[in-house]
């Protein structure tokens, strides 16, 4: 099935390629005008590789089309709200993109979250912070600034305390043991989640390992006041703002609430857990 995403860029590459043929000018010919190899001219136009506003500047100016060059960003804008490559949101570092978290969740009222392999960052501890956005900057060789990071990372958990916010919370057992920092600091990590049990302001569910699930827990996501859908890929982000596809992650999420355990049953999962790390 074609997503929105696929059909919008394959819609900006129909209008790159109607522009250049519009010029008299074929593949080859506006690749050398452009300087640019013919494979990226015909990966851009026929949806395949996503135009980056510097790409279409570029074929506007080509052109000697400057009255299209609006046009053309303001498409690939529309294209980078729903589909948000995590090497162009981490090019300037990882403190603008946890602090766009902390006004977004400071206005927010109620937060549906999944994660599957990760204890939300929300949830994070300092030392556990640390260990992923190091991961994170090593993995796709972005700005490491780490502690700029952590520290607004940790400023995201100041809704947690703030009267109308609510924070519904499901992780999948697996989470719980991947050791994402020290054995010590993943102990703490855990101490932090268990403490979290009881909360006014979140409700915690963790999904046994051996539950029975309609279907495999592909990937973290968080629906934002139903509203919003913004689910986590290795790559990118998904900003799904449908009605469609909020509801369709709302029943899935329904769903694993439905195989979760809450309170005393959850807390013990998560004290089993932090019970199997062997400390020095």
């Amino acid at each position: 099935m074609t997503t929105d995403y696929q059909q919008a860029r394959g819609a900006l590459g129909a209008r790159l390629r109607e522009l250049r043929t519009e010029a008299g000018l074929n593949g080859k010919e506006f690749a050398e005008l452009i300087g640019w190899q013919r494979s990226k001219v015909s990966r851009l136009e026929n949806g395949k590789q996503t135009a980056t506003e510097a790409d279409v500047e570029a074929w506007a100016r080509a052109l000697d089309r400057p009255d299209v060059a609006g046009e053309l960003k303001g498409r690939t804008r529309s294209l980078e709200t729903s589909y948000r490559s995590w090497k162009r949101q981490l090019a300037n570092g990882h403190r603008a993109v946890q602090e766009g978290h902390v006004l977004q969740e400071a206005q927010a009222e109620t937060i549906h979250l999944f994660e599957s392999g990760v204890i939300p960052g929300i949830f994070q501890t300092p030392e556990y912070a640390r260990g992923v956005l190091t991961d994170v900057s090593d993995r796709l060789g972005t700005p490491r600034d780490i502690e700029e990071g952590v520290r607004a990372r940790l400023k995201r958990q100041e809704a947690l305390y703030q009267p109308g916010h609510h924070f519904h919370a499901l992780v999948w057992e697996a989470a719980l043991h991947v050791a994402r920092c020290t054995p010590e600091a993943m102990a703490a990590q855990l101490d932090r989640l268990g403490s979290l049990i009881g909360l006014d302001t979140v409700t915690l569910g963790v999904i046994p390992l051996g539950a029975r699930m309609p279907f495999s827990p592909k990937h973290g996501f968080w629906i934002i006041d139903e509203q919003l859908v913004i689910a986590d890929t290795w790559n990118a982000e998904l900003w799904l703002d449908s009605e469609d596809d909020v509801a369709f992650y709302r029943k899935i999420w329904g769903l694993m609430h439905e195989a979760a355990v809450f309170d005393h049953q959850a807390h013990r999962l998560i004290m089993r857990a932090r019970a199997q790390i062997s400390l020095p």
